[in-house]
């Protein structure tokens, strides 16, 4: 009988194999099969995306921070800026909330407008959160990340998944959106944005896709889209490629009667 050294591995078996430089067209095509067997299984037709950033904390996080900051002579400035943005993860929360409430009552077969996040801490961790007070079933799109990105404690467990490649995380992200909703964010926010609104632009995204910008003086600060169209390097056309409010009550209206309007005769993930 051949010893353990000995023994032979059937290459889908093999953690090695599977694991090396020769084996990533089959990784990367793992983060494409299995989430797509996922999400067949649990029904999810299409979902509502929110982006923004991790490092946003909650309104009752932010204020006991601030004080402790005063009390013991920590960064008071740092700490007011994070009480400030918090109201981005409190609206976030609750439009996520609003939105799975409405998609609940619609009585459609299937799981429709499901909310979606990254599925790590601020912004997303407000989303899933919001889903889950109003007893919906929640999507978290992880990314393993040497720091910041940890999985929530309020995504539906049978739809938790966590992504090495960034670029199959943004294609579930793409693929089954039928809105999305961007808050103040960072690096990644911004990437997820820009490639969002060049798919639309380039018309490779199909499907009417309605995006929120949420965080009007943020992205006036942070962003001067204006000036692009006045350099003549985009349309004055694109500029209507967003929606631009500061107001949970306009942001909820606007996609749900876009919703109504491109989407609820059309259920699935088509790009």
């Amino acid at each position: 009988m051949p010893d353990d050294s000995q023994k032979r591995f059937r290459a889908y078996e093999d953690s090695n194999f599977l694991h090396s430089p020769d084996a990533r067209a089959l990784r990367i095509l793992s983060e494409y099969i299995e989430p797509n067997s996922r999400f067949k299984h649990y029904n999810i037709e299409d979902t509502i995306i929110f982006f923004g950033s991790a490092r946003i904390p909650p309104r009752d996080e932010a204020e006991a921070a601030l004080k402790a900051a005063e009390a013991e002579g920590g960064n008071v400035e740092r700490a007011r800026t994070n009480l400030e943005m918090s109201q981005y993860y409190e609206a976030t929360r609750e439009l996520a909330k609003r939105l799975t409430v409405w998609s609940k009552e619609l009585g459609e077969g299937g799981r429709r407008f499901v909310v979606c996040s990254g599925g790590g801490p601020g912004i997303m961790e407000a989303a899933n959160r919001g889903a889950s007070e109003a007893k919906g079933i929640n999507v978290g799109l992880n990314i393993s990340l040497p720091f910041e990105q940890s999985e929530n404690p309020h995504i539906s467990r049978e739809l938790t998944f966590e992504f090495h490649y960034f670029f199959m995380r943004k294609f579930w992200f793409a693929y089954l959106a039928k809105a999305v909703v961007v808050m103040p964010g960072g690096f990644g926010t911004l990437d997820e944005l820009f490639e969002l609104l060049t798919l639309i632009q380039t018309r490779k995204i199909r499907k009417h896709l309605p995006v929120v910008l949420f965080g009007s003086r943020y992205w006036a600060e942070v962003i001067n889209l204006k000036a692009l169209e006045k350099y003549g390097t985009i349309d004055a056309a694109d500029l209507e490629l967003f929606f631009r409010t500061d107001s949970i009550d306009e942001a909820f209206d606007f996609i749900t009667e876009q919703l109504k309007v491109y989407s609820l005769g059309t259920p699935g993930a088509t790009l």
